[in-house]
């Protein structure tokens, strides 16, 4: 299920980096990140990795997101796309061993 909701994710956010809104790339985010904090105008998420790709979003004027972070965003979710294909495939090897 989580696969198909980080495709239907990409595929919402890809291409409109300029035009996405804040809301909608929010609600992308709690959905497939959980909850965040805020930190002043910044909306964090955790991630289940270190590092970049970091998820901190900002909402522009006239409550679009920023480019860069609908960027940041569709990053994040091609790594957690990744490590759920992963988990996948070492769930499939355990079962044939």
């Amino acid at each position: 299920m989580l696969k198909q909701e980080i495709a239907e994710a990409i595929e919402q956010l890809g291409g409109s980096e300029n035009q996405t809104r804040f809301s909608k790339l929010l609600k992308i985010c709690e959905n497939l990140f959980g909850n965040y904090r805020i930190n002043g105008s910044h909306h964090i998420f955790k991630t289940p990795w270190q590092g970049d790709p970091r998820i901190n979003l900002q909402k522009t004027k006239g409550n679009f997101a920023k480019p860069y972070q609908v960027q940041q965003v569709l990053r994040a979710l091609g790594k957690l796309k990744v490590i759920q294909e992963d988990k996948k495939n070492e769930q499939g090897d355990k079962k044939t061993d």
